[in-house]
């Protein structure tokens, strides 16, 4: 007889998509506290519907409003009890500037430069130093994710686990299972609300089966998903700026 390992699996997503402009095209000066958008209350209430039959064990978010929202959307077309949504901060989004950024930029870049940063803010990500638009340390950054991380399985309490979490946060959990390290000319993208699914065996070494990666039932084909969540965004701080001038 083949003894196979013991096989857990988590179900790790991304929040959907959240209001960082509102409708009259305001951008957040608070990008922490933003909710759900009508559209993105769709998307996790779709996503939902995938996962209602499964039974978690443990639910974790990173305690930021768009990640819990998401959760307790899913959770609530699930067909099973679920445990009690438990909130991780240290798996928060990867954090910029703090304040309110000014425009023209005071340290003199350009409108042009800055908004080309926040649609692609980790394209200098693997440089020594390097900040997410000013802010975090992207080597700080991926310590305490990936602490958080095996912290989290390490627990083998658990068989299934349902995390829901931020694009960042999923790169670089999946950089780290993969043994990549930050790339710019390579992105796990994670479409709003997508769902992943890795497998863990509990042998040594540990080994992670990835199973699947970015999946969006509301939109099976990706038709009209062209931009990044970030290249999204900066078109609409673009057009912002645009109508204000």
């Amino acid at each position: 007889m083949i003894e196979f390992p013991r096989r857990r699996r988590i179900y790790l997503m991304r929040h959907a998509e959240a209001a960082y402009v509102s409708p009259e095209g305001v951008v957040t000066d608070d990008p922490r506290n933003v909710p759900l958008t009508s559209q993105g209350r769709e998307q996790a209430h779709t996503q939902g519907g995938v996962l209602k039959n499964i039974r978690f064990d443990r639910v974790i978010c990173s305690g930021l409003p768009r990640t819990v929202e998401t959760a307790n959307i899913v959770l609530a077309q699930s067909d099973t009890r679920w445990p009690a949504l438990e909130h991780i901060p240290e798996l928060e989004e990867i954090h910029g500037l703090k304040g309110d950024r000014q425009w023209p930029p005071p340290d003199g870049s350009s409108v042009a430069e800055v908004l080309s940063d926040i649609a692609n803010p980790w394209a200098k990500g693997a440089l020594p130093g390097a900040t997410f638009l000013g802010g975090e340390a992207f080597t700080s950054f991926a310590e305490r994710v990936v602490r958080n991380w095996e912290h989290i399985i390490s627990d083998d309490s658990w068989d299934t686990t349902l995390m829901v979490l931020h694009g960042a946060v999923n790169r670089m959990i999946f950089n780290h299972a993969t043994g990549l390290n930050w790339r710019a000319d390579l992105c796990f993208e994670q479409d709003n609300g997508c769902i992943n699914i890795i497998d863990i065996d509990e042998t040594q070494p540990r080994r992670y089966l990835i199973r699947a990666v970015n999946v969006t039932a509301y939109n099976l084909s990706k038709e009209g998903i062209v931009l990044t969540n970030m290249e999204s965004t900066a078109q609409r701080v673009a057009e912002t700026l645009s109508a204000a001038n």
